[in-house]
């Protein structure tokens, strides 16, 4: 992985309508291909510029040895690949296709866990700190799916239920952890219940938004004079950042 976060060494299969290409990323200035089957079939080592786009989506653009000329938007969040070609009798080929890695990266480069906690972060202070009922459409998948029996089904319910909120329910965040498009929380809420509970929340994450929710809520036991340990701290999920800063 280079400071483009282009992961370097990825083997792809990329299939097209009508073929299937073959992708190994060898750098960031050259890449591989191999097309078996077909009109186009060849394979090449080309020279590529490597533009980086948005989260996990990369511009990659080369000229072939016929003169024909490729222009790929490589998303590797949504697994496809969009081809622009101009081919050498002027013939101009809009595709896409779905990739599927053969082999991983010489360095992970995938971005979606970073992401991800930021997006639960978020949502999570918007909603049950500031109280704030708008986010919950910016933030939320319109078929959002509730896993909690006490709380109704979809988006609409839960903005209502936020509006609704005492002003005493407060949400503080601890300790996050992310892999792939799932994310868990650990946190204190206070004015939910008649005491404070320690909570941990679940949520998958689709196309940037809160898809899906489980959580687990347990009122928080004070510690005893035996050498427990306490079941939330505040600055949990901070002297874990710098403890591994991944």
């Amino acid at each position: 992985m280079t400071e483009y976060g282009f992961p370097v060494g990825l083997e792809m299969d990329v299939s097209y309508p009508n073929f299937q290409v073959s992708l190994t990323l060898l750098s960031t200035e050259q890449l591989r291909f191999e097309i078996k089957e077909g009109p186009f079939a060849r394979a090449e080592t080309v020279d590529i510029e490597v533009v980086p786009i948005g989260n996990s989506i990369f511009a990659v653009s080369w000229q072939e040895e016929s003169g024909a000329t490729v222009t790929n938007v490589q998303d590797y969040d949504r697994g496809l690949v969009f081809s622009f070609a101009t081919l050498p009798d002027g013939q101009f080929l809009r595709m896409t296709g779905k990739m599927v890695v053969t082999r991983p990266a010489d360095r992970a480069s995938d971005d979606r866990p970073r992401r991800n906690k930021a997006l639960v972060l978020e949502a999570m202070t918007s909603l049950f700190q500031r109280h704030d009922a708008s986010a919950v459409r910016r933030l939320y998948a319109p078929d959002y799916i509730q896993h909690n029996s006490d709380i109704p089904q979809g988006r609409d319910a839960l903005e209502a239920l936020v509006a609704s909120l005492s002003r005493d329910v407060h949400y503080e965040p601890g300790l996050i952890v992310a892999e792939g498009d799932l994310v868990a929380i650990h946190g204190r809420i206070r004015g939910w219940a008649d005491e404070a509970q320690v909570v941990v929340d679940i949520f998958r994450v689709e196309d940037g938004r809160l898809a899906e929710h489980w959580d687990v809520l347990q009122n928080e036991v004070p510690v005893t004079a035996h050498g427990g340990v306490s079941m939330f701290e505040p600055d949990e999920g901070t002297r874990r950042a710098r403890s591994d800063p991944a």
